[in-house]
């Protein structure tokens, strides 16, 4: 937890970080900024921190006049030796309000407020930020292969599977045809789309919608039954079925 303090009074600043190391030792104090002049300058220069402890009166004016110039978009506790304030502070994005001198019991009380609150929100931001990267990235939708002296396209939405034989990889059609490819299975693994194909072994990358059947093969290992044909059982490594039944219950 990224931690920026404006405070004027440098043993309230001091104290401050004392109570942090002793409740919060997570916690890493950025800045101590003692003025509105440097508290804007600051953060017009650094990305937000996690979480702002503010003092509302310092010597040259009361910090409200910071959001005056620029917008902070991290929350903010708001610290003052008088509770005038109160209803101004909550006007912006202050998730408390902590009367001088702070007390380690108010202070804890006020980081669980922001951990509830936050930590949510950085769920939601790390699933957005998930889903985002998902969408970016582009998968092939078909493959150029060699075939004798001939080439083809073929659709991915038609391989029932990549897999290895004698060190060499192949695809296998949905229609049973079989050809060879210049990828290794770890390559052909990141070209498509993960929520279609499945790396069930060293050997096989299955096409889910190619799977016709899957039984128990062993107590710790399944058996798959693909709509193409291949000439030796296809079985899901021990290592993989975990992860295989989730990929399977999405």
């Amino acid at each position: 937890m990224k931690v920026v303090i404006v405070e004027d009074e440098h043993l309230a600043a001091e104290k401050l970080m004392q109570q942090l190391n002793t409740i919060a030792p997570e916690a890493e104090v950025l800045a101590v900024l003692e003025s509105v002049e440097e508290a804007v300058n600051w953060f017009a220069e650094h990305p937000a921190p996690d979480l702002v402890f503010m003092d509302i009166q310092l010597d040259e004016g009361l910090s409200f006049e910071v959001f005056d110039e620029l917008e902070i978009k991290a929350p903010i506790i708001f610290t003052t030796a008088f509770d005038e304030y109160a209803i101004r502070a909550f006007k912006v994005n202050s998730i408390d309000y902590l009367l001088k001198p702070i007390e380690l019991e108010a202070l804890r009380s006020a980081l669980g407020k922001y951990k509830e609150l936050y930590s949510q929100h950085q769920l939601l931001e790390d699933k957005v930020a998930k889903v985002l990267e998902q969408l970016s990235r582009t998968y092939k939708s078909r493959f150029f292969i060699k075939i004798g002296n001939r080439f083809q396209s073929i659709q991915v939405s038609k391989i029932c599977c990549f897999f290895v034989q004698e060190r060499s990889t192949f695809i296998k059609s949905l229609e049973g045809k079989t050809y060879d490819l210049d990828f290794s299975l770890d390559q052909l693994q990141k070209m498509v789309d993960p929520d279609q194909f499945f790396r069930i072994s060293r050997n096989y990358l299955v096409n889910i919608n190619c799977i016709n059947e899957i039984v128990g093969y062993s107590s710790t290992r399944l058996k798959l039954k693909l709509a193409a044909e291949l000439d030796e059982a296809i079985i899901v490594s021990r290592d993989k079925v975990s992860g295989f039944k989730k990929w399977m219950d999405k």
